[in-house]
């Protein structure tokens, strides 16, 4: 972005020297996946060094501030109003089968409020860095939601549950009611890559259940600085806390959040 605050400028150095680590190791995936090594133990423990350097770099330099991260323990900082949401490495299984697209996701919250966020897929060297009244960027462009205002000619993205999730029949009846009215709905498996697409109008919409804080924070304040709108999918809650989120272009929001709540 054309001027970034000291905390921004933090975590887009954080993001960088993480992803050094985690594009080391997307190198060796391709191995792994012919040997016997156990590719997953190898994934988790990308992860974790991810987070130990993120952690390490934002920590020194706001040593007061909380943390909350995929990998660890949540920390109290001396500042109670303010803490970073961390995910080290969003799209896992994606990474763990050779798929370049991933990210790192990083977010400042202020009194519950995400006033900061980077989500930076290194695989196409590309930084979404959004700031409270300064925009959305992505690497030095500026960015903004989409324009379109017919739904049939707008492309969707969602998360789609496997194993044993239990939000299976809910997605299958979203997209029963979605996919006729759209152009399309993608699902590519990385939910802050998916806001930050969303954010930089390649997608026109998202919506997605049972997500965690560090899933999407970086991502919600993307698409409010992008001119888009943010809500939860079930009426008067909050986001992060639910973990259910609907985001677009202010034009489709309403007619969006009515199908996706079948209201």
């Amino acid at each position: 972005m054309s001027v970034a605050s000291a905390n921004v400028n933090v975590m887009i150095k954080a993001a960088r020297k993480a992803a050094r680590g985690l594009v080391r190791d997307f190198g060796e995936v391709e191995n792994l996946q012919v040997s016997m090594k156990g590719a997953g133990d190898f994934v988790s423990r990308a992860d974790i060094k991810a987070e130990e350097v993120i952690r390490t770099e934002l920590m020194e330099a706001r040593p007061n501030y909380g943390w909350v991260g995929e990998e660890s323990e949540e920390v109290k900082g001396s500042d109670p109003t303010r803490r970073w949401i961390v995910d080290p490495l969003d799209g896992t299984t994606n990474f763990l089968h050779g798929l370049p697209h991933w990210a790192i996701s990083i977010a400042l919250e202020h009194k519950k409020e995400i006033v900061a966020g980077v989500v930076y897929d290194p695989a196409k060297d590309e930084m979404f860095v959004a700031e409270k009244g300064g925009g959305a960027w992505l690497n030095d462009r500026r960015i903004r939601v989409s324009g379109r205002r017919d739904m049939i000619e707008m492309l969707f993205a969602t998360g789609v549950p496997f194993g044993n999730m239990g939000d299976l029949p809910g997605t299958l009846q979203d997209l029963s009611r979605l996919m006729p009215r759209c152009a399309g709905v993608r699902r590519w498996g990385s939910a802050a890559l998916d806001l930050a697409y969303v954010a930089a109008g390649r997608y026109d919409g998202y919506w997605e259940r049972s997500l965690n804080a560090w899933d999407i924070a970086a991502g919600i304040i993307l698409v409010k600085e992008a001119g888009g709108l943010v809500g939860p999918i079930e009426p008067d809650q909050s986001v992060i806390e639910s973990g259910s989120i609907i985001a677009s272009n202010e034009p489709v929001f309403d007619r969006f959040t009515s199908i996706i709540r079948n209201d």
